[in-house]
């Protein structure tokens, strides 16, 4: 029995692995974009409260009105954008708010700009609608290439920019950004979906330009975030979206749809997660550079092996000089008992990297880069 044709494009061109495998007994993952430390107590304990109340019903198919208010608040708050409750819809984890927008907004046969490396899910999601997908790949020192966006923006429906940036942890400079409203302006029918994840993860004092901040071009910009990262709440699978009235009515009708009415009581937690303390998030963010300080420690001068420094994220995103494909060196460092992803699957100007993740325990992430030290120098 043969499948939907979405189904076809799909597979004929996803680049994510459909498994990362367990490795050899003892193996050390570096592979899983997952923050270590667990979901905060005091959120655990607001959804256990709310189990107890009963909070175990449908939700409204919008979500919960009071959680709603409270992100357009700290959408206000952190970006000086003037945000109303209907402009919020809450989604099935980030990625169902990515597939919503991108379901809503795009038709069949519309290009869609993607600057890589980046996250591999936008592609798969251009292949679901039977979109084309046209990379545009990053400049050597992680900036965006706006000349060849500009060149192409004409003719494209979408921009999809993750920042800070899934696999390289680059934070896309203040310049870039308002370059890109300004080509926005110049393109009132191109819209742009930012996916702004680790938008609260940054090193170094370094500042972060989110798209909200775009005022002149706000009609085509559509944020998208979760609680996923910021909150370590990965597996609660709630993230919202951030787009103007009639655009989020449409990305509302799909999520709707395809996921129902998200879980009360996790829309509850939600509210408390909104309450901890920024410091409490710097205390976090402060965590992962000292581990991404470590993985710059150990990789630095390593022969074979160049990198740019992850500024946000907990990902590094080392080029190795080898004779081996990124597939063959992922296999070759699963077997030394260490897992990473190959970088072929985050655009075609990952060929030849490696993705690291650093969100794990320091005595891990140590002992999982000696390991991949170690098989680098057998693959140089």
């Amino acid at each position: 029995m043969s499948a939907s044709h979405a189904v076809e494009r799909i597979i004929s061109s996803s680049r994510r692995p459909k498994s990362l495998g367990a490795g050899k007994p003892g193996a050390i993952s570096l592979a899983m974009g997952e923050p270590d430390s667990g979901t905060p107590a005091a959120i655990v304990e607001a959804a256990i409260g709310a189990l107890s109340q009963g909070r175990t019903r449908y939700a409204p198919m919008a979500g919960s009105p009071e959680l709603q208010h409270a992100i357009a608040r700290h959408t206000f708050a952190k970006y000086a954008r003037p945000t109303m409750s209907e402009e919020i819809v809450l989604t099935h984890g980030g990625s169902a708010g990515l597939a919503a927008a991108m379901l809503a907004l795009v038709n069949p046969g519309d290009r869609i700009l993607i600057p890589e490396p980046t996250y591999s899910l936008y592609a798969d999601h251009a292949a679901l609608i039977g979109a084309e997908v046209v990379w545009v790949p990053n400049l050597a020192g992680g900036s965006l290439d706006l000349d060849t966006l500009q060149q192409e923006a004409a003719a494209a429906r979408m921009i999809i920019l993750c920042n800070p940036g899934n696999p390289t942890g680059r934070v896309y400079p203040d310049s870039d950004l308002h370059r890109l409203g300004q080509l926005l302006q110049d393109n009132p029918g191109l819209l742009l979906l930012a996916d702004e994840a680790y938008a609260d993860i940054t090193f170094d004092g370094g500042t972060f330009t989110s798209a909200m901040t775009l005022a002149n071009v706000r009609d085509q910009v559509i944020g998208c975030s979760t609680f996923s990262k910021t909150y370590a709440m990965t597996g609660w699978r709630l993230g919202h979206v951030v787009a103007p009235v009639e655009l989020a009515n449409r990305i509302n009708t799909i999520h709707r749809t395809i996921n129902g009415p998200l879980s009360t009581f996790i829309q509850d937690a939600a509210l408390t997660a909104l309450e901890i303390p920024d410091a409490d998030l710097q205390a976090t963010a402060a965590s992962y550079q000292q581990r991404r300080d470590v993985v710059l420690d150990l990789l630095s001068g390593l022969p074979g092996v160049e990198m740019l420094p992850p500024q946000g994220a907990f990902y590094a995103f080392p080029k190795i000089h080898s004779p081996f494909s990124s597939d063959e060196m992922t296999a070759r460092f699963a077997e030394a008992g260490v897992l990473v992803r190959s970088g072929s699957e985050f655009g075609p100007s990952g060929e030849g990297h490696i993705r690291i993740s650093f969100a794990t325990d320091v005595e891990s992430l140590k002992e999982g880069l000696a390991r991949f030290a170690a098989t680098v120098k057998e693959l140089v």
